[in-house]
């Protein structure tokens, strides 16, 4: 048989003046949010909401996701991380990166294996300084980098900042 749990719940000014025990969830009415309590903090310490705006007191990290090539292309899955990173051992040629958000923004490292001489270039929908691809470095074990912004799921801003290493 299902259970149902019902957490407490208040308004945001309830919460404002309430302690929860520690471990404790309940629900703020007002702002559609469960906060957890550690059981000295007024108000507990609400979790984020996905429709507001959020300010961040800590640092960020996300993974850096592999690419790989095969037969000279690779592809670019933006719902998959915002960073990503390649070694390439062989030309290839960087796909229209699929599920493409506006606002979205990261870098793709892209960096030569042992051998170098490895040429990249980009689908259309990357748009590059002066509209041409970088030429990449191909010396080996050079490491490139592609900054890029998300205008539409047709058009990312791109920028390449070459031989980092």
């Amino acid at each position: 048989m299902a259970k149902r749990v019902q957490f407490r719940r208040g308004t945001t000014s309830e919460h404002s003046s309430f302690t929860g025990a520690v471990g404790e969830v309940t629900v703020d009415t007002d702002k559609d949010i469960v906060v957890v309590h550690d059981g000295s903090t007024a108000g507990g310490i609400p979790s984020p909401s996905l429709s507001q705006a959020q300010t961040f007191t800590k640092a960020q990290r996300g993974g850096v996701t592999t690419l790989t090539s095969s037969s000279n292309a690779t592809a670019v899955d933006l719902s998959l991380n915002n960073f990503f990173t390649i070694t390439l051992s062989e030309n290839t040629t960087f796909g229209a990166p699929t599920n493409a958000v506006a606002g979205q923004a990261g870098s793709i490292f892209i960096v030569q294996d042992g051998t170098g001489s490895r040429t990249g270039s980009f689908h259309a929908n990357f748009k590059f300084t002066g509209g041409a691809d970088p030429t990449l470095t191909t010396t080996a074990n050079a490491v490139d980098r592609i900054d890029y912004v998300v205008k539409s799921s047709t058009e990312i801003h791109a920028v390449a900042t070459l031989a980092l290493a």
